[in-house]
């Protein structure tokens, strides 16, 4: 399969299983999962049509993980980004002594006035290292990347956790607990 088509199956899924998977029709339990059948069916009656083989290289070759079967490949979901009601059931873990945060040189000032607020998603995303950081930020402009002293913030009783694909999630960040790099 090539890249393109990856993509757009890819793009496809995190509308779909993060944002609105009403698109389709396709129903998720409390746990953001979907049946794997249903999901292949319902995208073909609107026309994007894609094979359990190509979803299943498309899982796997995610370079950002963003995407997970259950067990027996019958259920699948998104890792994390969720913008409707789901309860993934992360685990607490205590964080690195530093994470980073990737965003547009625009959304400096807001942050470091209001912190980091998790907005239409569950949590705050953070990651373990600046690279991923940074092409993080890129996506939206030029890029700002925020350490996060996250031992403080711990010490502080924020609750850390991270996800299936190693994004680091938090409630918020105020503005006390980040640096601009």
């Amino acid at each position: 399969m090539d890249e393109k088509h990856k993509t757009k199956i890819s793009k496809f899924l995190s509308l779909i299983l993060r944002h609105k998977p009403e698109e389709i029709g396709l129903v998720l339990d409390e746990n953001g999962w979907a049946s794997v059948a249903d999901l292949l069916e319902k995208s073909a009656a609107k026309g994007n049509n894609f094979t359990f083989e190509e979803l299943q290289e498309t899982v796997a070759t995610n370079d950002k993980k963003r995407f997970a079967f259950d067990e027996t490949k019958t259920k699948i979901r998104a890792s994390q980004g969720h913008s409707i009601e789901v309860e993934i059931g992360f685990e607490e873990k205590i964080p690195p002594v530093i994470l980073y945060h990737g965003t547009a040189e625009r959304n400096v000032e807001p942050i470091l006035e209001n912190g980091l607020q998790k907005m239409a998603r569950h949590h705050v995303h953070l990651s373990a290292d600046i690279e991923t950081a940074r092409a993080v930020g890129v996506r939206y402009g030029k890029p700002v990347i925020f350490q996060v002293d996250t031992e403080k913030m711990t010490d502080a009783g924020f609750k850390f956790y991270v996800s299936a694909n190693g994004v680091w999630l938090v409630d918020a960040v105020p503005p006390e607990f980040l640096k601009v790099l």
